[in-house]
């Protein structure tokens, strides 16, 4: 299921220097930004207003085909979390750089525990491979970023978290349609109350699937009856994975995408992903493969540089965009991409990035984004989070300054906007 882009927040970026640490939020479930004075309400007041909430919800749910008996059972003994309440109000305010983020999320530890998890299983990753049609390594890649190959699958009850969040009221209709869909997993016998958890924020198994998404696509691979992504045996889960990537059009055989090499001259104004053009077109551009050797052809394909002229340059194919089903950042989606290469025997990438370079703060994002307003330049919302749109608007503004238009907003950048 598709969602906004998300801005790329630290807690999305956390990298760990071992593969012990809890892996990479997914946003196709959204972080909550918490009201306040929400936040700061006595247990009593919070707890008081849950109830009332409760009752309004329960009967919602039983409209919906809930049993009585269903709900009663996943609501026993459930209250409003207020770490959950307050969790979103500590997020720190600078985001993480691109690479910072992929020096946790493609350690040489996450590298070497995905090529162990792939030996490990590697009979069954095998069959899910020719049942869907999605590469081992790629499904090993999601579970190593969501979860570190089912290390830290999250303790969290799920229908306590959900409800928490349909409670604070922020995005109340996504978490009550969420947990409608929680309630009748457990209706249907798939897991028992307590034993649904997951992260703080309602995504649950080893790859993380919301409910809606579960009900959907998790499949029962190994053929006992119940569709289990909790357990400690991941099978499920990994097929479930590539049972939602092949539905969103994963196309076998074609890469995520290949780092290049741009030649002088290029025309930044031809990346992003809004321009696609087939091998021959990129070539006579003088777009080659960093390793070397012919374009290869497969299919139509974007340049990506997320770090500007500066840094890695990425030729992407639609098996990106696939990826970015399963959570939007483009942060995440090279993450895997590049993760997958590496399980799989590729190499680092060969360019540098720009290490000097720092995030700017959401107070900073924000500011870009009405000077380029203010110049005609940007028309979408002002709220700090650099997608696509804004990434034009600064192409076009470095384009009437004389700048290298790759869509780079860096400190240098909005002091030049100034």
């Amino acid at each position: 299921m598709a969602s906004p882009r998300p801005e790329m927040r630290p807690t999305q970026a956390q990298a760990p220097s071992q593969d012990q640490s809890m892996a990479v939020e997914r946003s196709i479930r959204p972080v909550p930004r918490i009201d306040p004075a929400r936040a700061a309400a006595t247990p009593a007041d919070t707890q008081g207003d849950f109830t009332e909430w409760r009752a309004g919800f329960r009967a919602r749910a039983l409209a919906e085909g809930i049993r009585p008996e269903t709900f009663e059972r996943a609501f026993a003994g459930v209250q409003a979390n207020t770490r959950i309440l307050q969790r979103d109000s500590n997020q720190a305010e600078f985001s993480r750089m691109l690479w910072e983020y992929l020096d946790g999320a493609v350690s040489d530890a996450r590298v070497s525990n995905g090529r162990a998890a792939l030996a490990r299983h590697g009979d069954v990753l095998a069959r899910i491979e020719r049942h869907y049609g999605v590469e081992a390594e790629v499904v090993v890649a999601v579970w190593g970023l969501e979860t570190a190959y089912g290390a830290m699958r999250g303790s969290t009850d799920t229908i306590g978290a959900m409800a928490t969040l349909a409670f604070e009221g922020r995005r109340r209709d996504f978490f009550e349609a969420e947990l409608i869909a929680a309630l009748r997993i457990l209706q249907a016998g798939d897991v028992g109350a307590r034993q649904m958890v997951g992260s703080w924020a309602g995504a649950m198994g080893h790859t993380q699937f919301m409910p809606t998404s579960y009900l959907a696509l998790a499949v029962d691979f190994d053929g006992d009856g119940r569709r289990d992504i909790w357990s400690d045996n991941p099978v499920d889960a990994l097929a479930s994975t590539a049972n939602y990537l092949r539905h969103h059009g994963w196309t076998t055989g074609q890469p995520w995408g290949l780092e290049v090499v741009l030649p002088p001259g290029f025309d930044y104004g031809l990346t992003g992903s809004a321009t696609k053009r087939g091998a021959a077109f990129w070539a006579r551009q003088g777009v080659r493969p960093a390793d070397g050797g012919p374009l290869p052809d497969h299919g139509q394909a974007s340049i990506l540089v997320p770090a500007g002229h500066r840094g890695v340059a990425l030729m992407i194919f639609d098996n990106f965009r696939v990826i970015a089903r399963y959570n939007p950042a483009t942060s995440y989606v090279i993450g895997v991409g590049h993760l997958s290469d590496r399980i799989a025997g590729g190499g680092p990438f060969r360019a540098a990035w720009p290490r000097g370079d720092r995030g700017l703060s959401r107070a900073e994002r924000e500011e870009l984004q009405r000077g380029l307003a203010a110049r005609g330049l940007h028309a979408g919302a002002i709220d700090g989070i650099l997608g696509p749109q804004t990434s034009e608007a600064v192409r076009r503004f470095q384009a009437s300054v004389g700048l290298v238009p790759d869509g780079y907003a860096s400190p240098s950048l909005l002091e030049r906007l100034r």
